[in-house]
């Protein structure tokens, strides 16, 4: 199936859950990512504001922030074009719709960290195999923007967040495409061999 077929049909799926469906959802990926123990080490965490039906990461991030743990969103960088920038995410944090209408915070007044110092990324993703291959909306920003973790030295781990119906067989991959670490589902967290050092 190509890229396009597999991101029309599990978005689909995605949006036809219902709340009490979602919520269930996050509870599970709220549960799949603490009891894994990949969180031990991290102090910085990115996460996301759920769009599109994708896995609601919002109660980890409360849970993460209740524990003390800081949290930043990605926001479009404004000057860097098909890029993101990592801002500071809490109650005082001023917010703003993006292009695509996803919140986000404002770039202008936040305090931004570069994703070369964040200790663990989550990220959205359409779907995802068994070798932990990602397959994103299109758009190629987290590629991107983390193409860095390609090169050695310090680097954040890479956790893809997905509904565990989002896991095929194999998708196509493409040579730019970032290696996970890790994915959560709301059933597991499966990881891969790619952890950084």
């Amino acid at each position: 199936m190509d890229k396009t077929r597999i991101r029309k049909q599990m978005r689909k799926m995605r949006r036809a859950l219902t709340p009490a469906q979602r919520a269930q959802a996050g509870r599970g990926l709220k549960r799949s990512a603490l009891t894994s123990g990949v969180l031990l080490n991290s102090q910085r965490l990115a996460l996301y504001l759920v769009n599109d039906g994708e896995i609601d990461p919002q109660q980890l991030i409360d849970q993460l922030q209740r524990m003390g743990k800081t949290v930043y969103l990605p926001t479009l960088h404004p000057l860097r074009k098909g890029a993101l920038a990592f801002v500071l995410y809490n109650r005082q944090t001023r917010m703003i719709k993006n292009r695509f209408g996803i919140p986000e915070p404002d770039f202008r007044y936040g305090k931004r960290i570069h994703p070369r110092f964040l200790d663990t990324v989550f990220m959205p993703l359409v779907a995802f195999d068994q070798q932990g291959n990602r397959l994103g909306m299109g758009g190629g920003f987290y590629d991107r923007t983390l193409a860095f973790t390609r090169k050695p030295g310090k680097k954040p781990r890479l956790i893809g967040c997905a509904h565990e119906f989002q896991c095929l067989s194999a998708i196509p991959a493409e040579a730019w495409d970032i290696p996970l670490s890790a994915i959560a589902t709301d059933v597991t967290l499966r990881t891969f061999n790619q952890s950084p050092e």
